[in-house]
């Protein structure tokens, strides 16, 4: 079984900083593409950034410039930092992976989100 657990949500004043971290569990043989989506109140959920077990990046435009995607694949972790936070970035953000466990099997996994609110 693999997991995606996130962390690092909370509550940030605009203008702020938070930095997410998702780590997979389980029986891991390999990450390919990782990337965070977000689904803010009453939206439809949305691609936030991605990043390839190349390390090529593609982020969405409302957050190019601020939002920093990055791994460790010695740690099965993924990274985002969040820098100069808006209202409108407030959402429920997840971690999504692919991921090649010990059974050969190259699936798609979600974790279960964690919540960021910019507010003042």
């Amino acid at each position: 079984q693999v997991q995606l657990v996130e962390s690092g949500g909370g509550l940030v004043q605009p203008g702020g900083s938070l930095r997410l971290s998702c780590v997979a569990s389980g029986t891991i043989v390999r990450l390919y593409d990782t990337g965070w989506f977000r689904r803010g109140p009453g939206k439809q959920r949305e691609l936030v950034a991605r990043i390839n077990s190349g390390g090529s990046t593609n982020y969405a435009d409302s957050v190019k410039g601020r939002f920093t995607i990055f791994r460790d694949d010695t740690k099965n972790t993924v990274y985002l930092q969040m820098n100069s936070l808006k209202p409108e970035d407030t959402a429920v953000y997840y971690c999504n992976a692919d991921i090649l466990t010990f059974t050969r099997v190259r699936d798609n996994y979600w974790g279960s989100g964690t919540q960021v609110t910019v507010s003042s």
